[in-house]
């Protein structure tokens, strides 16, 4: 099926996001989504969506553990723009047997215990989230990390067996800012205080200067385990069995 990402990879070229947005919405409708967590790059995307009324489902993975700041953008977004934003939660059965075994915290005590509960709060719900899409937008940028470097705009993802477009993958840190202070999009608070990448509010720090961008996430862990398992390629598999 990799053939399919390589044909439209042809098909798109010399489109840009928004063109290449509408020809995707139009070639699979009805199956094409959305995956925000609303840092800078998916509030970019998300605006490319609404803004241009393209019939993309737009949705989000409620972990339960997310920041105050996170919440607000949410909110923020969905009044702007008066489109829903669809929430996908933990499996309470799954959710509810960690906590009552391990704890609230489990995960600061191992690298398992934290691939546990990503599986359970992310990875579980993505996959329901996914279930019957031929394609999958996601914001996700090449100069975010070494793994995120060494993937394509448009890709098979082999792990949920669709097609990945990350929109604004070319994009510099820069030109993300750029944009969303020409169209005044909301963002989150915490990417001023030194959060490049916001996750989970117990599992996110600040990154300092010269930090790599996901030193933030999982700060105890060694930095080969800086993924969690949602975009799941060779090498991000090599290195974790989940990412999130």
């Amino acid at each position: 099926m990799i053939d399919i990402a390589e044909e439209l990879k042809q098909q798109t070229e010399g489109l840009g996001p928004v063109e290449t947005l509408a020809y995707l919405a139009d070639a699979f409708q009805g199956k094409i989504i959305f995956s925000t967590s609303f840092g800078w790059e998916d509030q970019v995307v998300t605006h490319m969506i609404f803004d241009n009324n393209l019939p993309i489902k737009v949705f989000t993975l409620e972990t339960g553990r997310l920041f105050p700041e996170t919440y607000y953008v949410w909110n923020r977004t969905m009044e702007i723009f008066g489109q829903p934003i669809h929430a996908y939660y933990p499996r309470q059965d799954l959710l509810e047997q960690m906590v009552t075994k391990k704890g609230p915290n489990s995960f600061y005590e191992s690298v398992e215990n934290r691939k546990e509960c990503c599986n359970i709060r992310k990875v579980e719900p993505l996959k329901r989230a996914l279930s019957g899409n031929d394609i999958w937008i996601t914001g996700i940028r090449a100069e975010q990390s070494p793994v995120r470097g060494s993937m394509e705009n448009i890709e098979w993802d082999d792990q949920n067996k669709l097609v990945k477009f990350h929109p604004i993958y070319h994009w510099s840190i820069d030109e993300v800012k750029d944009y969303i202070k020409l169209y005044n999009i909301p963002y989150n608070t915490l990417h001023d205080r030194g959060f490049p990448s916001i996750g989970c509010a117990p599992c996110t720090r600040a990154v300092q200067p010269g930090e790599d961008f996901r030193a933030g996430r999982w700060w105890w862990e060694d930095q080969s385990k800086k993924e969690c398992g949602l975009h799941d390629t060779s090498a991000v598999a090599h290195e974790e069995v989940f990412r999130a």
